[in-house]
């Protein structure tokens, strides 16, 4: 049994027609099968969302730096205050799809007719989520979402070189601004010992969040074009295949991390991802234990719209028969430290792919 079959209990080699059933048993049983999907596509998003809420607009408030002043006999201190901040909204947009089809066509449909309909859907869906998500994070400049409620609001993205001012990375004691869409200088194909941009990638993540001793959990998302490159650097340990016996001399990765994509190995202090959907000679770090990047901004609980892609029904006795699919959602970028992109290429200036430009 899999998908619509098992919340109807139903083996997937039956053949039986959606109105046999009965129209409300089918709307219960996709209810309780979105259900479900929306918690695994949540669980494969916490890699680059940190979490869903209702806020539209944030504020990060931040500790200063500096260090304490001398005293001398009676003298007083001047008086000390944190003041530093950055802003951040989040876009609320409208995504749906629908069944098509009459009363005919839907007395017509079998059960397995309905779940190859039901499962595009839920591809569309996923490929929306996945774009959205991308997008935020390559975009590279601030966008402007035009709220219906709160007017128009700016999206920020990535630390990208602004006014902002960050707290003093490890090695300084004063706050600067910083920019995390980088660039390699030199091509893709040059990847080796020397132009290496995963040590890049990582140290721009450890000067805020700390380098551990026996490192730390931080990931780079490559596309499949830059993996040779990598697998020839002298300091590279591959993920072993799992139908070969690795000897007792070889070098294993361990504690793997659960996230999108393959995990081919572990160089220079990071995990080394191969993830499809990245663009060719760009490279998307992360810290894996500190908030992720991302915030989802999704409906205020008052209203009763849900989160998530939901079956809505607006006919009681037949629900198939007018009913649509809906997923009301929006990424913005939070923490704007927690991700580094680098573009791998010899251009002189960061600029974003063609399909998140």
């Amino acid at each position: 049994m899999s998908g619509i079959y098992g919340m109807l209990g139903l083996s997937d080699t039956d053949r039986l027609f959606v109105n046999t059933i009965g129209q409300s048993a089918v709307y219960e049983a996709t209810k309780t099968l979105l259900e479900r999907y929306n918690q695994d596509l949540r669980a494969a998003l916490a890699v680059f969302v940190e979490r869903q809420t209702p806020d539209y607009k944030l504020r990060y408030k931040l500790p200063g730096g500096g260090r304490l002043q001398r005293r001398g006999g009676r003298t007083d201190t001047a008086r000390v205050k944190a003041y530093g901040s950055w802003d951040v909204a989040l876009p609320l947009e409208d995504f749906g799809a629908a069944i098509g089809g009459d009363d005919v066509t839907l007395a017509y449909m079998s059960i397995q007719e309905y779940d190859r309909h039901l499962k595009t859907i839920m591809i569309q869906d996923i490929n929306t989520v996945r774009f959205e998500l991308l997008y935020s994070l390559f975009h590279g400049a601030t966008r402007t979402f035009v709220d219906p409620l709160y007017g128009s609001l700016t999206v920020q993205p990535l630390a990208n070189g602004d006014t902002v001012t960050y707290p003093p990375v490890l090695g300084a004691e004063a706050e600067a601004t910083d920019d995390h869409y980088l660039i390699a200088g030199y091509a893709a194909t040059a990847i080796d010992d020397t132009n290496n941009p995963y040590i890049t990638i990582r140290q721009e993540l450890e000067e805020h969040f700390g380098a551990s001793t026996g490192g730390d959990a931080v990931a780079v998302f490559i596309n499949p074009a830059e993996s040779p490159e990598t697998e020839d650097l002298t300091d590279y340990d591959a993920v072993p295949d799992k139908y070969v016996r690795t000897g007792t001399q070889t070098a294993v990765p361990v504690n793997l991390p659960s996230v999108p994509g393959r995990v081919l190995g572990r160089t220079n202090g990071v995990w080394v991802i191969e993830w499809r959907w990245i663009p060719a000679t760009f490279m998307l770090g992360v810290h894996l234990d500190v908030p992720a990047p991302l915030l989802e901004r999704i409906d205020e609980p008052d209203t009763g719209l849900g989160s998530g892609l939901q079956l809505i029904a607006t006919e009681e006795d037949y629900p198939l028969m007018s009913a649509h699919y809906r997923h009301r959602f929006g990424f913005g970028v939070g923490n704007r430290l927690n991700a580094v992109i680098m573009e791998v290429s010899t251009d002189q200036d960061y600029g974003a792919p063609t399909i998140y430009a």
